[in-house]
């Protein structure tokens, strides 16, 4: 394993920022694992039968895990997503300056994760290779102090919250599992992303001139992907739209499966919507400069447009339209068309008219 991120620090450094909710070892915890493997398994049903889609991996597995494990498990998977990135980079350094370079990594990569690892409530984790460890292979993560102390502060019904949480994770995982060509492609453009990667001093100069740009233009730089979109080759960029249109699709699909699947048992679901939006708006300064850096910003925004891309394309021919962007990579909508999903419907035309 490459030193040029110390792997140890960033996790220990995660771990001192993530800190312990004060939830995490009260007896309100001791029910999640139960409800979670309960709740996931009837998640799985409501989101296949509004989607369409049946996983091909069988039933969906759920793991409750705090902070410190949501932060060991990322780690695993950029060790692995950053292999080859950082094999190249310690081609290029060597001798002290490599070291220092490593805890400098460590310390960011892991404020980033101690950060996050606060804020999020679960997530589907696709990055883990399948030859490695099995039991930890397709997995839907919940972090439960997190999803606790919600709950608590908002005096949310337990049941119908969890379950709500739970659609939204199982809905990723059917999206990858139920669609056969997209996990490949999905990882094929992540794997493109790390093959282009160039670990060149000299991308700084190229940065600050967009960052320059930026200024003179009044426009922000790092809307579209934080501080790596900064950094990266106009390969790089075109493939992050990829990512970004797809990711958009996907996120936007995800909350409207939520909203939509087992609604007759979640009447609370517009309250936790109106909660979840607040809270994201009531970050302050540093943590709101934080999202921009790390590109939270624009993946949060990606909510929003996946779904008003979705609402704007069943407005003209309902959920079997939509679902032509799932037939084939060549059906995903670039960002563009997240943004003006005429553009979309434009370019679909002619079999959408023959659907």
């Amino acid at each position: 394993m490459s030193d040029q991120i110390d792997w140890g620090l960033a996790e220990r450094v995660a771990a001192r920022i993530a800190g312990e909710d004060p939830f995490a070892a009260s007896y309100h915890a001791d029910g999640l694992e139960r409800d979670f493997t309960d709740l996931t398994a009837q998640a799985q049903v409501y989101v296949e039968a509004e989607t369409g889609l049946t996983s091909a991996a069988g039933p969906a597995r759920a793991r409750v895990v705090d902070r410190a494990d949501w932060v060991r498990a990322n780690i695993s998977s950029y060790q692995r997503m950053l292999g080859p990135v950082l094999q190249r980079l310690e081609e290029k350094m060597q001798g002290p300056a490599a070291v220092v370079s490593g805890k400098v990594a460590g310390a960011e990569l892991g404020a980033v994760l101690g950060w996050m690892s606060t804020r999020v409530l679960g997530q589907y984790d696709l990055l883990v290779l399948e030859d490695e460890h099995p039991e930890d292979q397709d997995l839907v993560y919940y972090v439960g102090p997190n999803i606790l102390a919600l709950e608590k502060r908002h005096s949310f019904p337990p049941a119908e919250f969890r379950l709500w949480v739970a659609l939204h994770e199982v809905t990723h995982r059917t999206q990858f599992t139920g669609v056969p060509w997209l996990r490949p492609y999905f990882l094929g453009l992540v794997s493109q992303l790390m093959d282009t990667a160039d670990p060149d001093p000299a991308r700084l100069l190229t940065a600050l001139g967009r960052i320059a740009e930026g200024l003179r233009t009044r426009t922000n730089p790092l809307e579209d992907g934080g501080v790596a979109a900064l950094f990266a080759s106009p390969e790089q960029r075109e493939v992050m739209e990829q990512v970004g249109g797809l990711m958009s699709l996907l996120e936007g699909h995800g909350d409207v499966t939520m909203d939509r699947a087992a609604a007759h048992r979640i009447p609370s679901a517009p309250r936790f919507a109106r909660v979840l939006r607040a809270r994201r708006a009531e970050m302050n300064a540093g943590a709101k400069l934080l999202q921009r850096l790390i590109g939270l910003e624009a993946k949060l925004a990606q909510y929003e447009l996946g779904e008003r891309f979705i609402e704007a394309v069943e407005d003209v021919g309902g959920p079997s339209l939509l679902n032509r962007a799932f037939e084939r990579p060549e059906n995903l909508p670039t960002m563009e068309e997240i943004r003006d999903p005429g553009v979309w419907l434009a370019r679909l035309g002619p079999s959408v008219t023959a659907a």
